[in-house]
């Protein structure tokens, strides 16, 4: 068994071509819910929804978000409509008493659906409808998280980190955003002074999640601070890294970042934005994965590939590269 931690595009990108290496009825996948957000009252779950897309092959993979070749019809008319009605488009966040009020896995991260900042496709929303009506039914995120991946036919698990709210917000000059506001509505402009996950603190990890994490566990090139960080975030879940093999895939060359604001967000909360700092945020991996052309050296066990993955053959050698990490350390 083997377990995948993902967020962001780097870890979906190299389960593209894992499933040559890693089989998929022995594969556990954890993702990051730190970039969750509700809008017009429906759940997105950002991290969750490109795995779920990913494996099932209906992921949009020139943008590595969204339903390939979706309408937009519902989002072009709630804009349309927003903008008759005198309203501009961004980011609208529900007032503060609304942001913990009711839902609790809606806290800190409740947007209004006028002039809708996040592109929804029609396919995309009907999965957050029904995601969203199963909670209102009682489910928690994990049962709908199994239903969904039913739905979609999954041969791999996929679990969220947590069913309780972490989100991760951004703290700038003129205050603090959540990270969906940052990269999707300000393009990931604004500086940066600080990261929160608030909630992490009081948030656990499910009976699923901790058996997950006793097997090994592979990180993929995600961003360390917005995509790893949140799960960190949850003690319970940063304890149980400690105590099981861990590999983890740079998103580095160096100082070189693939994608992302990755470098940006690691600046800001005290790390090198190199490889040398995402070994440093993830002290309790055994291995890492650098690209061939990183000279980067380490204490521990490094592997060395080509680490671009712009197709499937592309993620299957980086797989097979983690697989031989993962052989070193267990």
């Amino acid at each position: 068994m083997t377990t995948f931690l993902a967020g962001g595009t780097g870890t979906p990108k190299l389960l593209w071509g894992s499933n040559e290496v890693f089989d998929p009825a022995e594969t556990t996948v954890i993702a990051n819910t730190g970039d969750d957000v509700f809008v017009g009252g429906s759940c997105v779950c950002p991290d969750l929804d490109t795995v779920l897309y990913s494996q099932a092959d209906e992921l949009d993979r020139e943008r590595w978000w969204g339903v390939a070749d979706d309408s937009t019809e519902t989002h072009d008319e709630l804009l349309a409509r927003s903008a008759a009605a005198g309203f501009e488009a961004g980011p609208r966040y529900l007032p503060p008493e609304k942001q913990t009020d009711g839902r609790d896995l809606a806290r800190w991260r409740r947007f209004s659906s006028i002039g809708e900042f996040m592109l929804l496709g029609d396919r995309d929303r009907a999965v957050h409808t029904l995601r969203t009506s199963l909670l209102d039914e009682g489910c928690s995120l994990t049962e709908v998280t199994e239903r969904l991946s039913r739905a979609f036919s999954l041969d791999i698990d996929l679990l969220p980190m947590s069913d309780d709210p972490v989100a991760s917000m951004i703290h700038t000059p003129s205050g603090a955003m959540h990270f969906q506001e940052f990269w999707v509505a300000r393009g990931g402009e604004p500086e940066v002074t600080d990261v929160e996950f608030r909630g992490g603190e009081n948030a656990e990890t499910t009976d699923e999640v901790d058996e997950a994490l006793s097997e090994p566990v592979v990180i993929g090139p995600s961003n360390p601070v917005t995509s790893i960080g949140p799960m960190l975030a949850v003690p319970s879940f940063a304890e149980a890294l400690a105590d099981t093999p861990v590999v983890a895939v740079s998103p580095f060359v160096g100082e070189r970042v693939f994608s992302g604001p990755a470098a940006k967000l690691m600046r800001a909360v005290g790390e090198e934005a190199s490889t040398v700092g995402v070994a440093a945020s993830y002290g309790f991996a055994d291995a890492f994965v650098f690209d061939e052309e990183d000279d980067t050296r380490l204490d521990r066990p490094v592997v060395r590939t080509d680490t671009e993955m712009s197709t499937r053959e592309d993620a299957a050698r980086v797989a097979r590269a983690a697989c031989e990490a993962l052989d070193r350390v267990t």
